[in-house]
Order: structure tokens, then sequence, then C-alpha cells
């Protein structure tokens, strides 16, 4: 214990003492020609700890320019909370992730029950991410670029440039690894089942209305069609929004007397952590209110309760995404059989 004590400690010593360094940001693409690919002794950027001898490498092309990394990575770790479902989502289990909640979503639990969980914070958790001895690190630039000298001496480390929408991560994530296929597969995989979900939903309900509200700690949102979880619901699934719904607004923080200016057809109300406290007294006193009884949905018996943390990476990762399409067929298909 001692030893390893010692090791952890030169380690964090001699992280501590790099000079930042860094090139300009490029694309993420995979080395190209005959040089992308090459064979030697060790890649470039390993850890202290020695890796396996004659590991055959490949150059990419990174935020921080060129870097070598195994063609064939084995332990991988991913510094994001969408990147363990995007990495999976490639047949990619890593070996440590950051994560936001204690447990990781219902479908990720069996594959991920060996994988080390290490939170969520302002810098990555250089001591786990040692630990848990990587072959690569994966990380998004916007969050570890000032860390990059720290990672790049523990693992050869790949950052990757801020998207605008999930595919394109995936497909930078699918490049670096040589899964452009698989990243195809997943795309086509999903907007069949977003097709299908769509077009049960409208032989269920047609055009009638659908709310989508979210119950947080401190908040009531009402996510419309512009925001990336309302936009899943009305716009890929084609659940129609109420016409009032402010057309320049994402989402809106509401209190409960607002409800009924929306007053839909059908209400889909996810509790943001059903295992929080708080949510749940927060969504009992809505429960409780006349404002509540006296909604539409509510006296038609058109409500769904979905959702918690399962969904919280929907419209961000492709494994939530296809999760939320069966979670509201299921709801639906039960209260309107």
């Amino acid at each position: 214990m001692k030893s390893k004590l010692w090791v952890i400690t030169g380690v964090i010593l001699m992280l501590l003492l790099l000079s930042a360094c860094g090139q300009a940001a490029e694309p993420v693409t995979s080395g190209s020609g005959e040089g992308g690919e090459t064979s030697s002794s060790a890649a470039a950027n390993t850890t202290g700890s020695e890796k396996a001898q004659d590991t055959e490498v490949k150059i990419v092309q990174t935020e921080m320019g060129e870097i070598t990394i195994p063609k064939s990575p084995k332990r991988v770790v991913g510094l994001s909370v969408v990147y363990p479902e995007l990495l999976y989502a490639l047949g990619i289990v890593p070996v440590a992730v950051q994560n936001y909640h204690d447990d990781f979503p219902k479908y990720l639990q069996e594959p991920f029950k060996n994988t080390m969980k290490m939170g969520i914070g302002k810098t990555p958790n250089f001591e786990a991410i040692l630990e848990a001895n990587p072959d690569i690190i994966i990380a998004p630039s916007w969050w570890s670029k000032k860390d990059y000298d720290q990672l790049s001496q523990i693992a050869p480390t790949v950052l990757l440039p801020e998207r605008q929408e999930w595919p394109e991560e995936l497909q930078d994530i699918a490049v670096i690894f040589g899964k452009e296929a698989e990243a195809k597969q997943v795309m086509e995989d999903l907007k069949q089942h977003e097709k299908e979900g769509a077009d049960k939903l409208h032989s269920l309900i047609g055009d009638e209305t659908v709310l989508y509200v979210r119950v947080m700690e401190k908040e009531i949102i009402l996510n419309g069609p512009n925001l990336s979880r309302g936009a899943f619901v009305h716009k890929r699934l084609g659940l129609k929004p109420v016409s009032n719904f402010p057309k320049d607004e994402t989402g809106l923080s509401i209190s409960m007397e607002v409800l009924p200016e929306y007053d839909a057809d059908h209400l889909i109300i996810q509790l943001d952590d059903e295992e929080n406290q708080e949510i749940q007294k927060k969504y009992q006193e809505l429960l409780s209110t006349s404002i509540w009884k006296n909604l539409k949905a509510v006296k038609n018996n058109h409500v769904y309760l979905v959702g918690g943390k399962e969904w919280f990476n929907l419209g961000m990762a492709p494994m939530s995404d296809n999760y939320v399409i069966d979670d509201i067929v299921a709801a639906f298909e039960e209260k309107n059989k």
C-alpha cells in the first residue's frame, strides 16, 4: 500500500511540474496516407507505467494537433457525461467515465458494472484516471484543454471539438476508433426507431395536443419544440404542441398557477430524479391542487409519468433517445388502448 501511495504521489508531483503547451485547433480526423498508421514499441504520450511492447499505433489529428494513439485501445477513459453512451453505442465499454448521478441509467448498468465512476468536477479526477490505467483518454476540449498536459502524461489524450449536436460528437469519436460504419448504423437504427415510435403515437392520439412538463427540485419547466428535449417529443416523435406556446422560447420556468394557460389534451410529466425527496414533494404538492385537478388531461386520465434519471441525456445521446422512445410509447399505449 505504501509503495502504491509513493507511486501516485510521484506521478501527481510530476503532473504539477508540467509546462503548458498547445497547437492550433483542427477538426478531428484520422491520420491519412501511408504514415497514418505505424508500429512502434510504445505509443507517444504514454503513462509513467510501461505499456505493452510492440503496440500498433496510428496518428490522428486532434484539437491539439497530431498525436499518436494505440490503433486498437483496450482501456478507454471518457471525460464527459455523454461519452459513456456514445462509446457504448459504438461497441466500446470504457474503464472509467464521468457520471452525474450515483448510478448509471438502467440501460448501462449491466454493461458498465465494472466501469469506474469518477463523478464530475471543475477538473478531472487525476488519481482515479491514473488508477484506471487507460490506453487512451477522450475529453471535450471546452472542459479539458486546461488539463491537457496532465492528462497526456497519463495516456494519449484526444481532445474533441465542441459540437452543437450529439451525432457530430458520435462521428468524432467514431473516427478516432475507426468505427465510422458503426456510427452510421447507430444513426440509421435510431431514425427508424423514431419513425416507428412517431407512427405508433399518431395512431393512438392523432393530432391531439401534448405538453411536456419537467419537474425539477427548484422549478417546473415546460419544454417547447425549440429545446432539444422538447424538439425530441414534438418534432422527432411528432407530438403536437399547444398552439400558444411562445414560438421563440426553448422552455418556460413556471409556477403551477400558469399551467392552465397551456391546457393540453395530454401531459407528459418527467420527474428530473425520481429518488430526490424535494422533487417528489413538489410533484405531490402539484397533484393536490385544484389547478391540477381541473386540467383537461387530468380529467381525461391522459397524464403520463415518465423519465427520471434515465431521461438525463435525452437529446444528447442515442441510447437515451432510444430508451425515451420506448418509454413514451409504452406510457401512451397503456392509457390509450
